[in-house]
């Protein structure tokens, strides 16, 4: 456990500063230009969180490729991996950016944003998206360094941009009045700082995993490996968040103060959990290099240990956010709008009481990306959302529930899928425990 929540650790604070991208804007909108500008840009964070997911999934679908060959220490294997999967990743990235600028106005009216946050959210949005591609190039790295046991180096970089976001957003949206847009460059600016920053470093740092389309020459094997792996993880984390912006839509139907309430209210729960999420990729990296080594005591201390640590944790977070909801909702919200804070308020009570539900799902996640399965990851997620969705559509449609009935659908969608995910442990534990090599072939450990 010493050694998991070492690189954890940084995995954690790495990502609540990521978050901090979003919510310094959602914050200071929030604060300073009114509810409709904290609608724009709250509606437009679930956006980008589905749009981030796809290449975060990406990425870490091919870090889990490269802690297995660096269990290994297949040196030739990781060189090969690193090539094909920036070359595909890389090139997946242009189209969706291509294809998010194209799609804008279908985007908007799929959201059913009303016509006085149109806008708005227009103008944050076509600058926002320009910084895609930094989002790629800092999730690529970082997942690559993480994959060989290096998480302190993101997080250095993460850490500056985001000093730097918080000082350009105070900077463009109150010093030089440039509203939304403002709030977007800011992020922008500081995305391309961590991505070319951790980019520049990894190459000068790191000679050895320097690639050349010259001297490197990738397998087919290799390629369909990283390609499996990786679009099973992207499918898994988009669908995930695919289901988040279709309850997003139905939000939005209930007008501009259910809009604002979800708006802050999410923020607070995205960093509720976040640590556990860190956690669980941390949990899979620690998996996938111990599955490559063939070490099944290793795997099996670290399943025991990341059980017990993740249901602590959230156990703690769900108390404080009963406690403190409606503090953290005033932080985003002025305390005059009462009714935005106590739907928001409400929101936090319902989720926050069954954290432990998601803390599991995110293990499972974790534990089949690691061991070959990620398919098993995308059920789980389909399960999931799947009937989070379906439930929030048709309980919000009944008088009695009404906006809570969205809300209530997401705890349920957390215990269905943890348990399909259990069961499906219980029944295969035998012979998911087995290495897997670059040909498709299983050894037993």
């Amino acid at each position: 456990m010493k050694t998991m929540l070492r690189f954890a650790v940084p995995m954690i604070l790495g990502n609540l500063l990521q978050q901090c991208y979003n919510v310094a804007d959602t914050l200071i909108v929030g604060r300073f230009l009114g509810p409709d500008a904290l609608a724009a840009v709250g509606s437009s964070f679930t956006l980008m969180t589905f749009l981030t997911s796809i290449l975060l999934g990406l990425c870490l679908g091919s870090g889990a490729v490269f802690s297995i060959c660096y269990g290994r220490q297949d040196d030739k294997g990781l060189k090969e991996g690193i090539y094909a999967s920036f070359v595909l990743i890389g090139g997946l990235t242009l189209l969706l950016n291509a294809a998010a600028f194209l799609f804008l106005n279908e985007i908007l009216f799929w959201l059913q944003v009303p016509n006085g946050i149109q806008g708005l959210m227009r103008e944050y949005l076509q600058v926002i998206f320009c910084g895609i591609f930094a989002t790629f190039l800092y999730n690529y790295f970082a997942s690559l360094l993480r994959a060989l046991g290096n998480s302190a180096v993101p997080l250095v970089y993460l850490a500056i941009s985001a000093l730097l976001n918080i000082f350009l957003d105070l900077w463009f949206v109150l010093g030089l009045g440039r509203g939304v847009a403002g709030a977007a460059e800011a992020t922008v600016i500081s995305q391309y700082i961590s991505g070319l920053g951790i980019a520049l470093h990894t190459w000068c740092k790191r000679p050895d995993l320097r690639f050349s389309p010259r001297r490197v020459r990738v397998r087919w094997s290799c390629m369909k490996q990283i390609a499996h792996f990786s679009v099973m993880t992207c499918v898994q984390q988009s669908v995930m968040n695919l289901g988040i912006l279709m309850v997003q839509g139905l939000v939005n139907s209930f007008g501009p103060t259910v809009m604002a309430a979800f708006a802050a209210a999410v923020k607070i729960d995205a960093f509720a959990y976040m640590p556990v999420q860190d956690f669980g990729n941390a949990f899979s990296s620690f998996i996938a290099q111990n599955f490559g080594a063939r070490r099944e005591d290793r795997i099996r201390q670290g399943l025991k240990g990341a059980v017990i640590t993740a249901f602590i944790f959230c156990a703690v977070v769900s108390a404080a956010i009963w406690l403190c909801a409606p503090a953290l909702m005033t932080l985003f919200v002025s305390p005059e709008e009462t009714a935005i804070i106590a739907e928001g308020v409400r929101y936090l009570h319902i989720e926050g009481t069954f954290y432990c539900g998601i803390g599991c799902l995110f293990l499972l996640y974790g534990l089949y990306r690691a061991l070959g399965k990620p398919g098993m990851s995308v059920v789980l997620t389909v399960v999931s959302l799947g009937s989070r969705v379906a439930l929030a559509y048709l309980l919000s449609a009944v008088p009695a529930f009404g906006v809570t009935g969205i809300w209530w659908a997401v705890p349920i969608g957390w215990g269905l899928a943890d348990g399909v995910g259990l069961l499906y442990y219980l029944k295969h534990k035998k012979n998911l425990l087995c290495a897997t090599n670059l040909t498709g072939q299983k050894e037993p450990l």
